[in-house]
């Protein structure tokens, strides 16, 4: 039998798979129950509202199966990013778009206009430091809701603790601003691309229905981690001992302040500039799809003049702006992928005829729950699914197709079901190992995992009850 020890190297050296491999694994898991699962279709008839074709209760029957095999495995994701009979667009459309949104923010990050934005905000309120988790927390939340904010949150790990040290608070509550700041806004996202719209897109509604319920629960959950931080804030600014990381104190002050040479940026006319267009250009976004009808091709093009114009305002040479705007995209090149390998599933399901076999499962077990019930199961399945897949992109085109045709047998709107899923997601991004973004960031501000755990796990509990109810009441309305 293994020793002890040999126990933990292992456990110590596990590496949880990326996105990617999971979901190429789903597909042949998929491609296996193909063989396995009977096949099987529902009767579909238009509905006007949504503008395409359901699936009607109660009229699921047997069909030949086709079930899919090697070859088919290695073309599904290539033809998950062209087939779109489940979709509003093409996955190449929305992989595309969201490639350009990359290096737009790309290139507005290297002008250093958000970090001057930040630091102005922080001089501005020297002596009332307090106020600096609210403002910035606020700040990182329309991040998170605007374009669901993420690894570009990182580099303000770096920016923030040694300011929070300063103002004698400790990393635990610059990890916490940065972390639960973008964390809240992705979780109660609104017009975010990478979770609201491709979950919407996958689900065949509008992203702007359900948007009511998104932006309370946006505006009560970012008041309840402000409180929470400012809570331990206060707490470990009157008392140091009180701080999760006090064994670390003197550690932390050398690391992070010893060598402050003090240096900011300038919030220069240019930097107002770029931020002015900056928001600007989110403002257009939402016109552009709620009132002229744009969808992934126009975005892409809106976004990509936004880059030219603020990359003439900031006085870029061609060679630094195609550089940034290229970086930028490169960032977000997995998730672009991601899309189309995850849309593979959806493709090895429908082609082996069992999409609607599950989809009748699914019907038999909601089949007499109340509307209340079926939406917090249908949240703590999404719940369980981010764990094993963190990209909320990937979680949204992997999961929306089949959960929210469910909906429509509960008799509950699939917004309700979009807002079920990013709420999710958002909760576990905020604690999950498996994100590069919770481990970078606690690794950024030396902050330990398990502490991190035992300190925020109060604050997901309080989360995870109020957006069961914040579903339940969207359920009963």
């Amino acid at each position: 039998m293994p020793s002890t020890i040999q126990k933990k190297r292992f456990f110590s050296n596990f590496k949880f798979p990326s996105a990617y491999t999971i979901l190429f694994a789903l597909i042949a898991i998929v491609a296996l129950m193909t063989w396995i699962v009977p096949a099987g279709q529902y009767d579909r008839a238009m509905n006007e509202e949504l503008g395409r074709e359901v699936p009607i209760a109660g009229t699921y029957q047997a069909v030949e199966s086709n079930p899919q095999g090697i070859v088919d495995i290695f073309l599904a994701p290539i033809d998950g990013f062209y087939d779109h009979e489940s979709y509003a667009a093409a996955a190449i459309d929305v992989s595309l778009f969201i490639l350009v949104i990359g290096g737009f923010l790309g290139l507005v990050t290297k002008t250093g206009a958000i970090d001057a934005g930040i630091e102005r905000v922080m001089h501005r309120l020297e002596g009332r430091e307090e106020l600096m988790i609210p403002i910035l927390m606020g700040l990182f939340a329309a991040g998170g809701t605007i374009y669901g904010m993420a690894e570009e949150s990182l580099p303000f790990y770096t920016l923030l603790v040694p300011v929070m040290l300063a103002a004698r608070f400790d990393p635990v509550v610059a990890a916490a601003t940065v972390l639960l700041g973008a964390g809240i806004g992705t979780l109660g996202s609104t017009i975010n691309p990478f979770a609201t719209v491709i979950a919407s897109n996958a689900a065949g509604i509008p992203f702007t229905d359900g948007l009511t319920l998104r932006v309370a629960i946006l505006i009560i959950g970012w008041s309840i981690c402000v409180g929470y931080v400012m809570r331990y804030a206060k707490m470990v600014r009157a008392d140091k001992t009180k701080s999760i990381v006090y064994d670390k104190h003197d550690e932390n002050i050398e690391h992070f302040l010893g060598n402050n040479s003090g240096e900011t940026m300038e919030f220069t006319t240019t930097r107002k500039v770029i931020l002015t267009l900056f928001a600007a250009s989110f403002g257009v976004m939402i016109y552009g799809v709620a009132v002229a009808g744009w969808w992934m091709a126009e975005l892409s093009a809106m976004f990509l003049a936004a880059t030219i114009v603020i990359g003439l305002v900031a006085k870029m040479s061609e060679e630094e702006l195609t550089t940034s705007f290229i970086d930028g995209a490169r960032d977000l090149l997995g998730v672009a992928l991601i899309i189309g390998i995850a849309r593979g599933i959806v493709v090895i399901m429908d082609r082996g005829m069992i999409t609607d076999t599950l989809l009748n499962s699914a019907e038999d077990i909601v089949t007499g729950l109340s509307s209340i019930m079926f939406i917090n199961v249908m949240y703590w399945l999404e719940v369980l699914l981010s764990f094993l897949v963190p990209s909320t992109s990937g979680l949204a085109v992997l999961t929306m197709p089949i959960m929210a045709p469910l909906a429509d047998f509960a008799g509950i709107s699939r917004e309700l079901v979009v807002t079920a899923y990013q709420s999710a997601s958002g909760v576990v991004n905020l604690v999950t190992p498996t994100s590069a973004v919770v481990m970078g960031g606690l690794a950024i501000a030396r902050v330990p995992y398990v502490r991190w755990i035992k300190w925020v796990a109060p604050l997901l509990a309080i989360l995870t009850v109020f957006i069961m109810v914040a579903l339940s009441i969207g359920a009963i309305l």
